[in-house]
């Protein structure tokens, strides 16, 4: 497939109305700390190639987002070799955030997506907001409920960055802001919402 072709439906995808935080922003964020961790890197392609495609297809209220975004890659990558292709839809599908990472870049990829949680409390809270944004057809009880289950199995890893460099820059301010954010949440009523979802 023609490259201008498939960055401009990149792009595309990106700009939806609806994208408040999963935009190209979310996208120029990741490529900053690609750069920043590129010799530590065994396939910069690759991983470049997962950080676009990650969230390409992010539609709210579905858990399959990264299986059809790691279809979209296949469908836009056809002519690249098997193995770059299985390495990328593996990047892709470790952002489901749902086990630990393996593989040098793959943890890298997850730790760079979730790199957010590492910023400063405020900034942290505000992308909250609009990630939130992009739920606004789900009732307070469903999103937060959501929230604490998702953010309670992250709390519960041994540790919250997979990679060193990571771990050393991120990891105590992310986990202050998990533990301050789900005590908001839990102090609100969302903690047993939570449970009863299971």
């Amino acid at each position: 497939p023609d490259g201008a072709a498939v960055f401009a439906d990149l792009c595309r995808l990106y700009t939806a109305p609806y994208r408040r935080y999963h935009n190209l922003g979310h996208i120029q964020d990741c490529l900053r700390l690609v750069d920043e961790v590129a010799p530590l890197l065994i396939d910069r392609d690759a991983v470049e190639f997962g950080v676009w495609f990650h969230d390409a297809v992010y539609d709210t209220g579905v858990n399959n987002n990264e299986w059809r975004s790691a279809e979209l890659f296949l469908e836009r990558s056809a002519g690249a070799s098997f193995v770059f292709r299985h390495r990328v839809c593996g990047h892709i599908l470790a952002t489901r955030h749902t086990r630990t990472a393996r593989g040098n870049d793959r943890c890298f990829l997850v730790d760079i997506d979730l790199s957010g949680f590492g910023a400063p409390w405020d900034e942290f809270m505000h992308n909250g907001e609009l990630l939130r944004e992009e739920s606004s057809g789900q009732s307070d009880e469903k999103y937060h409920a959501g929230q604490v289950f998702f953010l309670s199995a992250l709390r519960q890893r041994p540790h919250f960055y997979q990679t060193e460099y990571f771990r050393d820059r991120y990891e105590a301010i992310a986990r202050a802001n998990l533990d301050r954010l789900l005590a908001e949440l839990r102090m609100m009523g969302y903690g047993a919402a939570a449970r009863s979802t299971l």
